[in-house]
C-alpha cells in the first residue's frame, strides 16, 4: 500500500522516477484505463492518495498468502464487514461472547478522523460529505450506511456547486462549504469537464477546486493507474524501488501477453491458466482455462491476439476453502479476504477483520458478489500475550 501510494505520488506530482528509472514502462502506465491526465498537479494532502484501500488476499494450496489484486479507487464491501458482525452477535451471542474478538464497529469514526486529517489546511473544522452516484448504483446502500456511520451528509452531484474554485453543498440554510469529499464516483463521473468524462452526473468545476487545494478528494483521482492488472505485474519491483524492501506477500505468478515470449506461453497454456481483463472488476470477463469450453478458449485467444495489453494470465490458484452453509447442508467453498486499510498523514490503520468473500457455487473460484458470491464475518482475536 505504501509503495503504491508512492507510485501514484511519483506519477502525478513527482519526478516520475519509476518510469525514468525503467521500473515500469511509460506506455503501460499511460495506456491504463485508470490513468487520468487531469490528475497531474492535483495535491493529495499529507501524501494520502489512497485513504481507503482494499487489498485482495488469497491463500494457496501450500498455505501461503498471496496478493490477488489491489483496489485503490473506491474499494467496496466494508458495510458487509460491519453488518455481518452485528448479525453474528445477534444470532450467535454465546459463540461470539466466548471469544475475545477485536471489534470492527469503530470503522466509521476512524474513517471520519482520517478524512478530517486530510482537509485543506485552511479548514480548522472541516465539513466532510459522501458523494454518491445515486440510488441506482449497486453500492448505494454502502454509501448511505457509511454516511450514517460517520454522521455526515450523503450527497449527489446535483447537491454540490462550485463557485470561485470552492465547493459548496446546498442546504435548507443556504450554501455550506465542503472541505473533504469522500467520493464513491469513478473518476470519469466526477466532473463533466475532466478526466475522460462520460457523464453529466458529476460536479462542474470540482477538479479545478481540488487542483486549487480548496477541497480534498478521497480517494485521489487517477488511482486506477495503480489498480490496473498490467501494473500489478510490476508491484514487487516498485516496492523494491521505492522502499528498498522485499515484498512481505508475493503476487500470484502472472504472465504478460504484450511481451512476445510470454504471449506464446499464454496461448500454449490457455487451457491451464486464468485470463483476466486488465481493467476488469467484479469478476467480469475472467476465463478460467481448466473449466472453459473450447468455444470460450477460442474467443479468449482471439481477444488476447487483438489486444495483448488488455489481458494478463495467471496460474490457477486453488483458493483455500471454509465450511459454508448451502442448500444441501454444510460444504466447502472457496474464499478470499479483503482487509480494509485506512491511511492518514500520521499512520495507517488496518481494520481488525475484513471482508471474507465466498464463492457459493461449488468448486467456483469466483468470489465476487456480482457473480453470486457471499460473505462471512471475519474474526481477529485479541492477542492474549499483548499488553
Amino acid at each position: 500500500g505504501n509503495a503504491l501510494t508512492m507510485v501514484l505520488d511519483d506519477l502525478y506530482v513527482g519526478s516520475r522516477s519509476a518510469i525514468t528509472d525503467g521500473v515500469v514502462p511509460d506506455w503501460i502506465v499511460s495506456s491504463s484505463d485508470g490513468f487520468c491526465r487531469e490528475a497531474f498537479g492535483v495535491p493529495a494532502p499529507g501524501g494520502v492518495r489512497a485513504l481507503v484501500a482494499g487489498i485482495d488476499v488469497v491463500r494457496d494450496v501450500n498455505g501461503d498468502f498471496r496478493v490477488l489484486e489491489d483496489n485503490l479507487r473506491n474499494p467496496s464491501g466494508v458495510s458487509y464487514v460491519l453488518e455481518n458482525r452485528e448479525v453474528m452477535k445477534r444470532l450467535f451471542p454465546r459463540v461470539s461472547g466466548a471469544h475475545r474478538i477485536r471489534p470492527v464497529d469503530h470503522y466509521g469514526p476512524t474513517l471520519l478522523e482520517a478524512l478530517e486529517a486530510v482537509a485543506p489546511p485552511t479548514s480548522p473544522e472541516p465539513t466532510v460529505v459522501v458523494l454518491s452516484p445515486g440510488t441506482m448504483n449497486s453500492a448505494y446502500f454502502e454509501h448511505a450506511f457509511l454516511a450514517r456511520e460517520m454522521g455526515v451528509e450523503l450527497v449527489e452531484g446535483s447537491d454540490l456547486v462550485v463557485d470561485d474554485h470552492v465547493v459548496y453543498m446546498r442546504t435548507t440554510r443556504g450554501l455550506q462549504r465542503v472541505d473533504v469529499n469522500y467520493r464513491r464516483l469513478d473518476d470519469r463521473l466526477l466532473d463533466p469537464g475532466g478526466c475522460k468524462s462520460e457523464s453529466m452526473s458529476g460536479v462542474p468545476g470540482l477538479l479545478a477546486a481540488a487542483r486549487a487545494g480548496n477541497v480534498t478528494l478521497a480517494n485521489a483521482i487517477g488511482n486506477g493507474a495503480a489498480d490496473d492488472k498490467a501494473v500489478y505485474c510490476f508491484v514487487p519491483d516498485l516496492i523494491r524501488h521505492f522502499l528498498g524492501e522485499e515484498p512481505l506477500l508475493q503476487n500470484v505468478e502472472t504472465y504478460r501477453p504484450w511481451e512476445d515470449d510470454q504471449l506464446d506461453v499464454v496461448l500454449d497454456r490457455l487451457h491451464e491458466l486464468v485470463v483476466k481483463p486488465v481493467a476488469g472488476s467484479g469478476g467480469y470477463g475472467i476465463v478460467i482455462g481448466p473449466s472453459a469450453s473450447e468455444e470460450e478458449l477460442a474467443d479468449c485467444r482471439a481477444a488476447i491476439l487483438e489486444d495483448p495489453r488488455g489481458w494478463i494470465a495467471q496460474e490457477v490458484v486453488q483458493l483455500s476453502r471454509v465450511p459454508t452453509m448451502t442448500g444441501d447442508g454444510v460444504g466447502p467453498r472457496h474464499v478470499d479476504l479483503r482487509p480494509f486499510v485506512i491511511s492518514r498523514p500520521d499512520g495507517v490503520t488496518v481494520i481488525p477483520g475484513g471482508l471474507t468473500r465466498v464463492a457459493l457455487q461449488e468448486g467456483s473460484l469466483i468470489v465476487n458478489s456480482s457473480q453470486g458470491g457471499g460473505s462471512k464475518d471475519t474474526w481477529v482475536l485479541v492477542d492474549e500475550g499483548a499488553r
